[in-house]
C-alpha cells in the first residue's frame, strides 16, 4: 500500500484515526427448498461477513478524502463506525480526541453526517421544520444557529424552498437541505456517504462546489471543515479531494493522491487523430479504438511509446489535420483497479 505523505503535519493535526480496525457481521442463511427451510428454524445457519480488516487510517485537519471502493468494500461501514451507528469488534476509533462510542454524547455535538440514500427531513412538513426541531432537540445557542442558518442559507440557495414541504422537493434540493441540516451545529469533521447519488448534472455541480466552499477557512466560522466523502462517481472525488483512500474486501489498498494513483495503477493514454482522407494511421504500440469521419482514436502506453514516435509514424503515412491527447479518465482508471481486484482470490 502506497504511503500518503504527511510531512507538513503533526500529530496534533490528526483529526480522524482508526487503528487496528475489524468488524464482521453474521449473515443468516436461508434456503428455498422446504425441508431445509424448516431445518434452519431449528438450527439456524450463519455467513460470517469480515466487512473490515486491520483498517489503519489518519485524517489530518482541513483535508478533503475520498473514500472509495467496489460494492461491499466496507465504505459504510467505515461511515458508520466514525458516526457512532456501530461499534468496532477490534481496535482503536478516536475522533477530534473522542471514542465515537462511549463519548457519544459528546461527540455528535461535533461531527456532520449525510447519507445519500436517507434523509433526516420531516416528510410532510416544510424544510423549516426540520431546522428548528434540531435547534431545539440538540440545543443549540440562538446566536449560534442564526448565524449558520445564514452561512447555509447563502451558500446552498435554500431561501428558495426553505417554507416548502420535503415530499415536494427535487433529489438535488433535497440533499442541498440534508447537508444545511448536518452542517446547522457547526460541526468541525462531515462524513458524506454518496451525497450526489440520484442528482442531475447541474445539482451534482452545486453539491460539489458547495463542499469546496465549505473546506475554504474563509467561509463559516473562519475554520475549514474536514470532508471524508465516500461515492462510485470518481470524477466527482477527483474534483473534491486531493487525497484517496481504496477500500478492497475490508482492507486499505492504496492511499495517496490521485496523480500516484493514475501512475501506480496505469500509464495508458489515449491519442486522437484527423486526417483528410479517412485513411488511420498504422503504429507498432498503439491499438486503434474506433474510427469516424476521419477521426480516429487510439490507446498507447505512455510508458513504453513517446508521443512524437506516433506522430513521425503518423506523418510518413498521411497529411494530419488535427492531433489531441489525453489521459485515461479516472472511472476508467478505477475499473480497471476494481476489475483486477475482482480476479483475486479472497
Amino acid at each position: 500500500m502506497a504511503a500518503p505523505a504527511h510531512s507538513d503535519t503533526t500529530r496534533s493535526d490528526i483529526v480522524v484515526e482508526l487503528a487496528g480496525v475489524y468488524k464482521t457481521f453474521r449473515q443468516r442463511q436461508r434456503s428455498e427448498k422446504l425441508s431445509e427451510a424448516l431445518s434452519g428454524l431449528i438450527h439456524p445457519r450463519f455467513r460470517e461477513v469480515r466487512a473490515l480488516q486491520d483498517i489503519n487510517l489518519t485524517i489530518h485537519r482541513g483535508e478533503i478524502v475520498a473514500y472509495a471502493g467496489p460494492n461491499g468494500a466496507g465504505k459504510s461501514t467505515t461511515v458508520k463506525l466514525l458516526s457512532s451507528v456501530l461499534s468496532p469488534d477490534a481496535g482503536l476509533i478516536r475522533v477530534l480526541g473522542m471514542d465515537p462510542i462511549r463519548d457519544r454524547a459528546r461527540y455528535v455535538n461535533h461531527i456532520g453526517v449525510v447519507f445519500g440514500q436517507r434523509t433526516e427531513l420531516w416528510w410532510d412538513h416544510p424544510v423549516a421544520a426540520s431546522f428548528e426541531w434540531k435547534r431545539v432537540v440538540w440545543d443549540i445557542p440562538d446566536e449560534r444557529y442564526r448565524r449558520m442558518l445564514g452561512v447555509v442559507t447563502e451558500l446552498l440557495g435554500l431561501g428558495e424552498f426553505f417554507n416548502s414541504l420535503v415530499r415536494e422537493l427535487s433529489l438535488g434540493q433535497k440533499m442541498r437541505a440534508d447537508l444545511g441540516l448536518a452542517l446547522i451545529h457547526e460541526p468541525e469533521i462531515l462524513f458524506l456517504d454518496e451525497p450526489t447519488i440520484g442528482l442531475d448534472v447541474l445539482a451534482k455541480r452545486n453539491v460539489l462546489q458547495f463542499i469546496k466552499d465549505l473546506n475554504r477557512p474563509s467561509t463559516g466560522s473562519g475554520q475549514a471543515v474536514t470532508v471524508m466523502v465516500t461515492s462510485h462517481d470518481m470524477s466527482d472525488l477527483e474534483q473534491l479531494a486531493g487525497r484517496i483512500v481504496l477500500i478492497d474486501k475490508g482492507r486499505i489498498a492504496f492511499d495517496g493522491d490521485f496523480e500516484r494513483l493514475r501512475s501506480q495503477f496505469t500509464s495508458r493514454r489515449h491519442l486522437l487523430i484527423e486526417t483528410p482522407d479517412g485513411v488511420a494511421p498504422v503504429f507498432d504500440h498503439a491499438a486503434l479504438v474506433k474510427s469516424e469521419a476521419g477521426r480516429h482514436e487510439y490507446i498507447f502506453d505512455a510508458a513504453r511509446v513517446n508521443i512524437s514516435d506516433l506522430l513521425a509514424q503518423a506523418a510518413a503515412q498521411t497529411p494530419i489535420l488535427d492531433v489531441e491527447t489525453h489521459r485515461e479518465s479516472i472511472d476508467d482508471v478505477i475499473a480497471d483497479i476494481y476489475e483486477k481486484w475482482q480476479g483475486r482470490k479472497t
